[in-house]
């Protein structure tokens, strides 16, 4: 019966169906999109010109790229990036203001206009991009390992080594590819990592190059094996739409700056991170 009904159906009534049904999606979002009031929305530049400050969310608690010091002030790579871009974007300084943001919120205050933009460890990646843009990377991340073996210094050391792995990382992947002969020990947080290199349960911690600086400078008696298995680009997150092309195309221009006049690489070096060029090496 149903395929009777089908056959019954001519051709331009079934596309008249499909484009009221198009039409009728197309009107429910434009309800849902004209419905987010515009305080909501983020900021154009010449919005936040005019404003005379600009909303950056950063991190808080990752030593060296956004953490604070002993009297509570916000430093590290990501802070000085964030500021800078601040006095470069409206022309004057300490007009950029910083406000720590959780993991899991790093891209909605930039979707729902809370801040109007976000330099706080946010990889670029094909999926996010669907929902945010991205600026060129002001720091390339990627996977290492910390030690407190000095014996190790090549990937070939590890062979047959236990190593410490947050579980369900993209890290492992990284590991089993460049040594396959390794044992893997998952872990559920850094803490937990660095407690079994503490009773020798592990010979190494692979993890996020950046984090594991900061564990470094807390800890001097481990050290970073300067071999990098993975690349992850570090980028600004900025809102989709043509209305904030010339805030991205500044903050891009800006950077390609940074690192031009070897700004961002003196930062860099400045808070002991590796390299924004750290190749992988020889197994």
């Amino acid at each position: 019966m149903i395929n009777l009904l089908n056959r019954q159906i001519s051709p331009l009534s079934k596309l008249h169906l499909l484009m009221s049904a198009t039409m009728s999606w197309v009107l429910i979002i434009a309800l849902i999109i004209t419905s987010i009031p515009q305080s909501a929305m983020a900021a154009e530049l010449s919005k936040i010109q005019r404003r005379g400050y600009i909303n950056i969310a950063v991190k808080d608690n990752v030593r060296p790229l956004a953490f604070r010091d002993a009297k509570g002030n916000l430093q590290g790579l990501e802070v000085d990036l964030a500021q800078r871009l601040a006095t470069d974007l409206l022309g004057k300084p300490k007009v950029g203001k910083l406000k720590p943001v959780a993991n899991r919120d790093r891209l909605s205050v930039v979707l729902n206009g809370k801040v109007d933009l976000t330099i706080a460890r946010v990889t670029a990646t094909a999926s996010r991009a669907r929902i945010v843009s991205f600026s060129m990377p002001y720091y390339l991340d990627g996977t290492l390992l910390v030690t407190k073996d000095t014996s190790l210094q090549k990937l070939k050391d590890l062979s047959q080594q236990k190593i410490a792995v947050l579980k369900n990382s993209s890290t492992i992947a990284n590991i089993k590819f460049y040594v396959p002969s390794a044992e893997l020990v998952g872990v559920e947080s850094y803490e937990e990592g660095r407690s079994l290199l503490e009773r020798n349960a592990a010979i190494a911690f692979a993890a996020d190059a950046t984090v594991l600086t900061g564990w470094v400078q807390k800890y001097p008696e481990y050290r970073l094996i300067p071999i990098k298995l993975s690349t992850e680009p570090l980028s600004v997150v900025m809102p989709k739409g043509l209305q904030y092309d010339k805030l991205r195309r500044e903050v891009n221009s800006a950077i390609a700056n940074y690192l031009s006049t070897g700004w961002l690489q003196q930062r860099i070096a400045h808070w002991g991170l590796p390299p924004y060029q750290l190749s992988i090496s020889e197994k």
